[in-house]
């Protein structure tokens, strides 16, 4: 079995080449020799008649994309090789050669899975013939129809009641100058039954109508009481489904101890699996490492294919491995491995200045340097925030006024009191503060100048990543223009209409952007020095003179 998927480099594979320690999932470099396999897979097996077709149609357009991974291994004898995998299944298959098969195979149609799905689509047409039967919704509709109609006839019942009870109290009050104590009192005993006569008779006329209603309630639950009943058996076999195939996705780890999904992921934010979790490439080639007495060497993912219209994903390029469905899985899967270190616990700050720029009695504003946390974050205190509080001990309020990336260089405006900090937040929020940014883009651009307009959320199960989201996304919106072309990049600057998280980055990178990821973007394109994006120019008026502030910090690219 092992042969069949292991796959033999075409040049020798020494010791010495191989790295010490596994790759850190979620955050690296691909190492030389993954991109060698990579490479061998894109050229000799997806480019290959036989995969093409999944991938391109005939016109030669790409139709699918995929996330595909390749990790070096070695065998007990010193062998070196590489195995591949696919994330999720290709036209509803999952195991096509030399691709390693996944941890379970839930399409197979022998599996209880698919049965029980064929016995779900059964009551889900049994469901839909009764919703769609020409006696339920004729019934439906004379009940929605008297129901309606009872209403408005108990509205107007209710609207004469309250016509009468203020003729009552015209009367109380007039009677009440002309008639003795006696003779009024017995005017409000005679109105007192009159309200009272005029309530009974409503809750009658209310009766009466219920009544009606109720010979077309029987009528409908001839239907919904069974169509609820096997609504909850559908729904209790698919919860029983789900909880089988959670329990069937069993992951070793370099121990060889087995956990499932449930176990996996009960103590994680979602409590539940998400959908697709076990299923993506890593995992897959993890286990069948372990199954078959592979030692783990280093692993790499790429994107192969169409983009997604959501998250950004180019042909062609290494991504890491996603965190939400992901983390918890090779959480348990890497235990036992020698892994390298998480680069993402490291201070990026440590050893850098925070140079003021501008500084009066009520605010500062700071030119932060690249790969500086504007404010502490979950395992790294230093910070723009952490840094002004130690320099301005006596500050109140929040100290930072708006926020840039961690990776993101430029201007950052600091309030030192309360008072400051809310009309410099009203003034971010109104859209009366103005700024621009310069980037760097990974490519050439093909206009000089435009608007771009995207609604973005964040990506649920890959934090802190956005996606593009057309159904649930906020309005984000970028003016842009062009400075200069460099080589086979392209300098623009961008003036942000709106401020939401990762906004130029992703208008950059998405292809209904620009299309070019900013250089050095390790979320949506490529790692390099730094990311290429500075925040050079602000104009604000300052909150306590009233005068116009006008700061440039020329972007040091």
């Amino acid at each position: 079995m092992i042969d069949n998927y292991f796959c033999l480099f075409p040049f020798p594979v020494i010791d010495s080449e191989l790295p010490n320690t596994f790759t850190f999932p979620f955050y690296y470099d691909p190492h030389p020799l993954c991109i060698k396999a990579s490479s061998i897979i894109q050229k000799e097996i997806l480019e290959s008649p036989d995969f093409e077709p999944y991938f391109k149609n005939l016109k030669g357009e790409w139709i699918l994309g995929k996330m595909i991974g390749v990790m070096i291994v070695k065998k007990i004898d010193g062998q070196i090789g590489f195995l591949t995998a696919f994330s999720g299944k290709l036209d509803e298959r999952s195991d096509l050669h030399p691709f390693v098969r996944p941890v379970f195979n839930f399409i197979d149609r022998n599996s209880f899975y698919r049965q029980g799905e064929e016995v779900l689509n059964v009551m889900n047409r049994e469901i839909e013939d009764i919703e769609a039967s020409v006696a339920y919704q004729s019934a439906l509709k004379k009940l929605h129809h008297l129901e309606k109609e009872n209403e408005q006839k108990l509205l107007s019942e209710r609207n004469k009641m309250k016509l009468l009870k203020k003729e009552r109290d015209i009367i109380r009050k007039k009677q009440r100058a002309i008639l003795d104590e006696d003779g009024f009192n017995q005017l409000k005993e005679k109105l007192k039954t009159e309200s009272l006569g005029q309530q009974f008779i409503y809750k009658e006329y209310h009766h009466y109508l219920s009544l009606k209603k109720e010979v077309l309630t029987k009528e409908v639950d001839l239907y919904r009481i069974p169509l609820e009943q096997k609504r909850k058996e559908r729904k209790a076999l698919s919860q029983k489904l789900q909880k089988r195939l959670f329990e069937s996705y069993k992951f070793l780890n370099a121990n060889l101890k087995e956990t499932n999904l449930t176990e996996i992921f009960k103590d994680t934010y979602y409590a539940i699996p998400p959908s697709g979790a076990g299923d993506c490439a890593a995992p897959k080639l993890l286990q069948f490492a372990y199954k078959n007495q592979l030692k783990p060497i280093a692993i790499a993912e790429f994107w192969w294919g169409k983009s997604p219209t959501q998250e950004i994903r180019k042909h062609g390029m290494f991504y890491p491995a996603c965190r939400g469905k992901c983390e918890p899985i090779l959480g348990h899967m890497l235990k036992g491995l020698e892994v390298d270190p998480n680069p993402l616990l490291e201070n990026p700050a440590a050893g850098k200045d925070l140079p003021i720029i501008y500084e009066d009695d009520y605010i500062a504003i700071v030119n932060k340097p690249p790969n500086f946390l504007s404010v502490p974050g979950k395992n790294i205190e230093d910070s723009v925030w952490l840094r002004m509080r130690k320099k301005y001990p006596n500050a109140t309020g929040p100290l930072i006024t708006h926020r840039l990336d961690m990776s993101t260089s430029g201007i950052l405006v600091i309030s030192k009191s309360a008072e400051v900090y809310k009309p410099l937040q009203r003034q971010f929020m109104s859209r009366e503060i103005s700024k621009s940014y310069v980037a760097i883009l990974d490519g050439i651009t093909k206009e000089s100048s435009g608007t771009i307009d995207l609604p973005l959320r964040g990506d649920f199960y890959d934090r802190p990543r956005q996606i593009v989201c057309h159904e649930h996304g906020k309005s984000s919106r970028t003016k842009w223009e062009l400075i200069e072309y460099i080589k086979d990049t392209t300098k623009v600057r961008f003036y942000p209409i709106t401020g939401r998280t990762h906004q130029l980055r992703i208008h950059a990178a998405h292809p209904e952007g620009l299309n070019l990821a900013i250089v050095g973007d390790d979320l949506y394109g490529q790692k390099a020095d730094r990311l290429y994006l500075h925040a050079e120019e602000i104009k604000f008026t300052h909150p306590i003179t009233g005068k116009q502030i006008h700061i440039n910090a020329p972007a040091p690219f």
